[in-house]
């Protein structure tokens, strides 16, 4: 686990785009990066993450109110397996990113869940360390549950990454984080796709061509506030 003095930062860019934009960039990006070697059969695979806040939801205000340097905690897994579970925080400063991560097992995150912070209380690991203050001291509790389908793209040069997140959805008040049958809900258009680029230094310039980066839409909302506003609107109509 990686302490504040060696957080790498990378780029960050995030855009909304069509299913005709999305063929026609992944088109492009198939003869110039490789495809993930986690990515299954289908060349994506299914993430799922619980996303916390404190008392005063700082994350939520924070990303709505433009405040550059945010913070977010959540606990993620893949294709709905308790095989790799970690818990992660998500450090942005402007246009740049960094990610700290501690594993865990299914045994600490059944407790967790069940409301027993305790189990962070795990001295010599800072990150586990910093949550347990914040669950004690903030109130730091699980809010929402992201779903989505990740087809993602690699390449060496620049340390580039290209992901297409597709059928993003919500969890609503849910925080079961391994039900498989989890009824979400659709969070956007079903016509988009969330399409991110993550890189160190650079952004090879035939890449950068390839996704014709000047012509696309910014996305300004994270998928974080996208999901949690969705718990509002659903209040407002159960009313």
């Amino acid at each position: 686990m990686s302490s504040n003095s060696k957080l790498q930062f990378r780029h960050e860019l995030k855009f909304y785009i069509n299913h005709l934009q999305y063929h026609l960039i992944r088109a492009k990006l198939k003869n110039l990066m490789e495809l993930d070697e986690h990515a299954g059969p289908s060349g994506e695979y299914h993430i799922r993450s619980l996303y916390f806040d404190d008392i005063f939801n700082k994350a939520l205000d924070d990303k709505q109110g433009g405040v550059s340097d945010r913070e977010k905690y959540r606990i993620r897994i893949y294709n709905v397996e308790d095989r790799i579970i970690h818990f992660e925080k998500k450090i942005k400063r402007g246009e740049y990113i960094a990610k700290v991560k501690l594993s865990l097992t299914r045994g600490q995150v059944d407790e967790l869940l069940a409301g027993n912070i305790e189990v962070m209380n795990i001295p010599g690991q800072p990150l586990a360390m910093e949550i347990y203050e914040r669950m004690k001291y903030k109130l730091l509790r699980p809010k929402v549950i992201v779903d989505y389908v990740r087809e993602p793209y690699v390449c060496k040069n620049g340390n580039v990454r290209v992901t297409f997140d597709k059928d993003l959805r919500s969890g609503l008040h849910r925080t079961d984080l391994f039900d498989r049958n989890l009824p979400a809900v659709k969070a956007i258009d079903e016509n988009l796709i969330i399409l991110e680029v993550k890189y160190d230094e650079y952004l090879p310039g035939y890449i950068r061509d390839a996704l014709q980066v000047e012509g696309l839409t910014r996305q300004s909302a994270s998928k974080y506030v996208i999901c949690r506003k969705l718990i509002k609107n659903n209040l407002w109509e159960d009313h």
